[in-house]
């Protein structure tokens, strides 16, 4: 009956379909205000990180089974910068970013009530650097836009489709960005979060 039906879907929370089987991970952009800024700290990765090791990256990681999206980027940035939980808020969640190889990044906005109290864990971070806000909105990035094709298996049943191997696949395109600033560059997946933040902070104003 559509009633049983629906009774099934009374209190569903949607998400993202097909996110079981997809790696998720919380980050945090991390505001502090300096010297009359507010800036953004960003963190190196280790050289020694199996994973982008030298990469720019936000304070955060993986999400365990037993996390929400929100504990799993306080855990981290307890864990990379070495604050305690009284050292920092997580005030919103911020877009939600989903990446062309199965990856969903949490996204959140906060802010650090003393920079003097990080102490990085140097397993994971090689150094931290802040950025202010102004000189990221000032200086537009370097956008590149690639092509995205699917290689399909060579066990695709193109017979069991309209127009078999002839079919009209769609293709996709991917946006890469490169902010500048100093002697380091912030793109990849950091760079699409700061892009969107950006965005939503000028269009709020």
């Amino acid at each position: 009956m559509i009633e049983d039906v629906l009774k099934v879907f009374e209190n569903y929370t949607p998400y993202i379909n097909g996110w079981e089987n997809m790696k998720r991970a919380s980050v945090a952009i991390l505001m502090v205000d300096m010297e009359n800024k507010t800036n953004i700290i960003f963190q190196v990765r280790s050289l020694h990180m199996r994973n982008q090791p030298g990469d720019i990256s936000l304070p955060g990681g993986k999400i365990e089974e037993y996390e929400s999206p929100i504990e799993a980027v306080e855990r981290e940035v307890c864990e990379e910068l070495g604050l305690i939980r009284d050292d920092f808020e997580i005030v919103e969640a911020l877009d939600l970013l989903v990446t062309h190889y199965g990856l969903i990044i949490h996204p959140f906005l906060g802010y650090i009530k003393n920079i003097n109290n990080i102490k990085i864990n140097e397993d994971e971070v090689d150094h931290i650097f802040t950025v202010p806000i102004e000189e990221l909105i000032d200086k537009k990035p370097l956008e590149i836009i690639s092509e995205i094709n699917v290689n399909r298996n060579e066990n695709f049943p193109y017979n069991l489709i309209n127009g078999g191997e002839n079919y009209k696949f769609k293709t996709g395109l991917y946006k890469s960005l490169f902010f500048k600033y100093k002697e380091y560059t912030i793109w990849g997946m950091t760079a699409l979060i700061i892009e969107n933040f950006l965005s939503l902070l000028n269009n709020n104003k």
